[in-house]
């Protein structure tokens, strides 16, 4: 049996993108050649792995076996390619990072410049999505590490907490300098909720001891922090946002901000990876530099001017 490692990159890439153009245009070949791969590997396994028709790639049940097999085999030759880097000592060459929305736009860009300070030859690839994804790219391999809230609590992994991070209250202009609702109180305000699937909603249903299901015509959802705060800005409810996305999302909204009493409301930021990488030492160092990082972030917020109310852009009033 003639089979490559370059078709089983083909072969799970179509797995994952259940179409062969997007697949290959993910892959960097043409779809014709994929289309060729993947078969060549049928070919020699001797049995159809795909379902095929005009819109969809399915995988056949003896396709599904194998593509557990495939994502291990990936997987092992990804950490013997992590094994050698790592006995090189100091880290270079790919390192593929997940992290989720709610800290991507705000952390990363200070995280991608000191690792490029600190590690000379290290290509960053990152990947923003939701926790789940991440863990579920972890686990087959398709992401090194990933910067996440924790606790995640999954016994393969290993969790390394950076920073403890609060939440603030983002509502209309007319109530600066009001003091924050308690949750009792926040409880019958229309609360803004990024949508299912993002860890930040938990947290803040969480905070409030609701859910979405008791109190279904007070919540609007979005799919960033952004949406959310020029939504508070056209005076549809109120909203959490993380410390960290304070000075970003609000310097263009007329919202004001307000910090809850203790105990606050607050996130653990941290890292994950597999515990059988290879590469651990080297993303507890890396670690190190996430977390100056944030230090880094949160000096620079600190220090920036709050933004002047654009004119003409007063919140209608709630009745």
């Amino acid at each position: 049996m003639n089979v490559t490692l370059k078709q089983f990159r083909y072969f799970e890439a179509l797995v994952r993108h259940g179409h062969f153009g997007r697949a290959a245009e993910a892959s960097a070949i043409s779809q014709p050649a994929l289309s060729v791969q993947v078969k060549e590997l049928e070919t020699s396994l001797g049995i159809n792995l795909f379902e095929r028709d005009a819109r969809h790639v399915r995988l056949t049940s003896f396709g599904e076996e194998v593509a557990m097999r495939i994502r291990d085999i990936l997987r092992s030759v990804d950490e013997l390619g992590n094994l050698a880097r790592a006995s090189r000592g100091k880290l270079a060459g790919r390192l593929r990072i997940g992290v989720i929305p709610t800290i991507a736009p705000y952390l990363l860009p200070s995280v991608l410049c000191n690792l490029a300070h600190e590690y000379d030859g290290l290509e960053v690839q990152v990947r923003e999505t939701l926790t789940w994804k991440i863990i579920q790219e972890l686990e087959e391999g398709r992401l090194d590490t990933a910067i996440v809230a924790l606790p995640i609590s999954l016994p393969w992994l290993t969790e390394i907490a950076l920073l403890t991070e609060s939440f603030v209250l983002v509502r209309s202009s007319e109530d600066e300098g009001k003091p924050a609702p308690d949750p009792d109180a926040l409880r019958e305000m229309r609360l803004l909720l990024l949508e299912d699937g993002h860890c930040f909603r938990d947290q803040a249903l969480s905070f409030c001891k609701m859910s979405t299901r008791s109190t279904p015509w007070k919540s609007l959802d979005a799919s960033s922090l952004a949406t959310l705060v020029q939504m508070v800005g056209a005076g549809l409810g109120v909203t959490l946002v993380p410390e960290m996305a304070v000075a970003v999302e609000t310097r263009s909204a007329p919202v004001s901000i307000a910090h809850f009493a203790n105990p606050r409301p607050s996130r653990i930021i941290g890292m994950i990876w597999r515990k059988t990488s290879p590469l651990a030492k080297q993303f507890v160092q890396i670690s190190k530099v996430v977390r100056h990082s944030a230090a880094q972030m949160r000096e620079q917020c600190s220090n920036l001017p709050r933004p002047s109310r654009p004119p003409h852009s007063r919140s209608p009033r709630r009745r």
